[in-house]
């Protein structure tokens, strides 16, 4: 029975999934009050909640102009995540509007937080932070309020880092590595399956590592993977038909690892594996504990065993030291690799990291031209490879009508993950949009009555953009 005298909350969440999975903790922590509702409309709302990303300087900035947006309506406001851990103080000096800042490390106390600053009658004299070295991870008791839609969803493995790269806050930011048992992560998995989730995407700040600090507690050698476990029991969720892993380093990818997904018909033929850089010094410089040649080597013997591997990876340019030569083995080694998405960013100094200490700077301009260069050289990649998909049927997820035209509907095969990669555009429906022209027949999401969102339907694919596959229904 819902309290008339609820207050209503209107939740922002910036930066990654990671991030979107804690927010939806807070909001089901929320929820469970009683006392709390979520409203999608900012000027209803009594409470807001701002879940920032500080991860690069334009996820930073993001998170300041959100911040100063939300506080225009005088509500009360709460900043919480990674901005709040890693700059509370110099923002209570400089956001007075802010009534509340919560680091990633007391994330899950929001209501205990909020309650406390709201019952004082000084809120100018009250403690306004609340962060703490961060220990805490949700398991399959907490209850998450999913804001994605129903048929994906994501599955927080892991939370923090030991990987210390030189260039990366992340480690001071979200703590050590801390990974949930096997058990509780196929709980919650059986319990979004049972809630309509087709698609579980696995995400860490390291899936490649995850188990490693259970080995000591389950008495057991290093020779066992807690991955593989994890992923051979989702593999049992019957209602569940992909299964994708994000954000796996290079390091760790291993003959087990690889013969689970081929023996699986569930695990998606995808792999995000961020490399960072192709040159071994800058790699050292990097702290990335891997060599040019080992990367390559991981990337052929999964290729070989998989040759319908989907391949994601993320690299940095201008990093500290990154001379002419250097960029070029990376250049060289894209143009080998040939990856199938790749996220280019600018090396930007992040304070107190160890490469912020590092001389031998690269010049701004030389930053852009090689951001460019790299774009343009994985553009022409990105289209070659989406070429070869012409005439072939590819099962793909519907995920509604197209962001430009209801005459489009758009989805994703296994080859792009949420959010981060290209859709496919179905440009012709046949039968399907024959018996469907009557608008009045079509479903609230727009699409026609006999095609659903989260329906897996097969497209042959007719023709490509840079990012994009586009085709038509495939019928038997």
């Amino acid at each position: 029975m819902k309290n008339n005298k609820m207050k209503k909350v209107f939740f922002v969440s910036l930066g990654c999934a990671k991030n979107l999975v804690d927010s939806e903790v807070m909001l089901g922590k929320l929820s469970e009050t009683n006392e709390y509702v979520v409203t999608d409309k900012v000027e209803d709302a009594d409470v807001i909640i701002v879940n920032t990303c500080s991860f690069v300087e334009q996820a930073k900035t993001e998170s300041i102009e959100v911040i100063l947006e939300m506080a225009k309506y005088k509500k009360f406001l709460v900043v919480a995540g990674c901005m709040s851990q890693r700059y509370y103080k110099e923002l209570e000096k400089e956001m007075p509007e802010v009534d509340l800042f919560i680091g990633t490390g007391e994330y899950h106390k929001v209501v205990e937080h909020i309650k406390s600053l709201q019952e004082e009658k000084k809120l100018k004299t009250s403690k306004r932070s609340f962060v703490s070295t961060p220990t805490y991870i949700h398991s399959e008791k907490d209850k998450r309020l999913i804001s994605t839609k129903s048929h994906t969803s994501w599955l927080k493995v892991s939370e923090g880092c030991n990987r210390h790269c030189s260039f990366c806050i992340i480690p001071k930011i979200r703590g050590n590595l801390r990974s949930r048992s096997v058990n509780s992560l196929l709980k919650e998995a059986q319990t979004l399956a049972q809630n309509g989730v087709k698609e579980l995407n696995l995400v860490a700040q390291d899936l490649s590592v995850y188990g490693q600090d259970l080995i000591k507690s389950h008495r057991t050698n290093t020779n066992t993977s807690f991955l593989a476990d994890l992923l051979k029991g989702l593999d049992q969720i019957d209602s569940l038909h992909w299964i994708r892993m994000l954000y796996f380093y290079p390091d760790n990818l291993n003959d087990q690892i690889i013969e689970v997904i081929a023996n699986s018909k569930k695990i998606c033929h995808y792999l995000d594996v961020p490399i960072q850089h192709l040159s071994d010094p800058i790699l050292k410089k990097m702290n990335r504990k891997i060599t040019s040649k080992k990367i390559l080597d991981n990337i052929h013997k999964i290729r070989k065993a998989l040759p319908n591997i989907v391949l994601r990876t993320s690299i940095i340019v201008g990093f500290p030291g990154e001379e002419d030569h250097h960029f070029e083995e990376l250049i060289e080694g894209i143009k080998s690799v040939k990856f199938n998405h790749l996220g280019v960013f600018k090396y930007s100094e992040e304070e107190n990291t160890a490469a912020s200490k590092m001389k031998k700077k690269v010049d701004q301009e030389i930053i852009d031209n090689r951001y460019d260069q790299v774009y343009r050289i994985q553009k022409r990649i990105s289209r070659a490879l989406n070429k070869k998909y012409i005439g072939k049927d590819v099962e793909v997820l519907i995920e509604g009508v197209h962001e430009e035209t209801d005459l489009l509907l758009q989805g994703r095969f296994y080859g792009q993950a949420p959010d981060i990669d290209g859709k496919v555009i179905i440009n012709d429906l046949g039968e399907m949009r024959d018996r469907d022209r009557d608008r009045d027949r079509e479903e609230r999401d727009g699409t026609p009555k006999n095609i659903k969102i989260g329906d897996f339907v097969k497209v042959k694919i007719e023709d490509f953009h840079d990012y994009d596959l586009v085709g038509g229904i495939s019928y038997p």
